[in-house]
């Protein structure tokens, strides 16, 4: 499956927010280290970023349902275009979707190693992104967030490279299946037990399912969703 590559650095998202969502395709061999692509920047590294959200992957075949789901809508048409890196991501490509990929799934990109650590958790900034108040819900809810991966194995990656499955540890435990049981589905213990004993999924998703567990509330994820105040658009 060949891959398309995007970086990016911060940039003015609105006149008092910076965001490094803003990624141009990469064109040239490019190394990646443990922290990600080279050139490739982090605005929030309190939400971004970091060895257990080195990559964000986003399947392509998204781009063609959020045209569909704008039109059904009846929205004017976005602030950018469904078009590769919208998303912020920096890798993807067709055929391989949050059904298909699983937690834990490592793959080989060119001389580097990658897995999966986590489904995307969608925030404001898409909403601004895109210029739709409730693009981060829909995203949330439809399962359509891609996932972050950590860096196994570091190397040089040329563009258009494949990407390869080397292991697969958790064929149960699908990037969709995960997300729902925190952000979409009732309290299930023995999905939470499943989150928190997942090795490969990161410390922070783990954490969240003990959470739930322990204290038996689901976190409060409408500050990510839809951000402070001054940043709200319409629903």
């Amino acid at each position: 499956m060949r891959i398309s590559l995007f970086r990016g650095q911060g940039s003015a998202l609105t006149p008092t927010l910076t965001s490094a969502i803003h990624k141009s395709i990469v064109t040239d061999p490019v190394f990646c280290s443990f922290v990600g692509l080279d050139g490739d920047e982090q605005s929030d590294t309190r939400h971004h970023g970091g060895m257990e959200r080195a990559l964000h992957y986003y399947p392509a075949e998204h781009y063609l349902w959020w045209q569909t789901w704008q039109q059904a809508m009846a929205l004017p048409e976005p602030a950018i275009a469904w078009q590769p890196a919208a998303f912020g991501e920096n890798l993807s490509g067709l055929g391989l979707t949050e059904g298909q990929a699983c937690i834990g799934d490592v793959y080989r990109l060119g001389e580097a190693l990658i897995q999966i650590s986590q489904p995307r958790s969608p925030c404001f900034k898409l909403n601004l992104r895109f210029g739709y108040g409730q693009l981060s819900q829909v995203m949330q809810l439809s399962g359509r967030c891609g996932w972050l991966m950590r860096v196994l194995e570091e190397g040089m990656v040329v563009p258009d490279a494949d990407l390869t499955l080397v292991d697969r540890p958790y064929p149960g435990l699908s990037v969709k299946r995960c997300a729902d049981i925190l952000f979409n589905g009732v309290r299930n213990e023995d999905d939470l037990l499943l989150l928190t004993d997942t090795q490969a999924l990161s410390p922070g998703w783990r954490q969240h399912a003990a959470h739930w567990l322990e204290h038996g509330r689901v976190a409060d994820w409408s500050r990510r969703l839809l951000g402070p105040a001054e940043f709200r658009l319409p629903q």
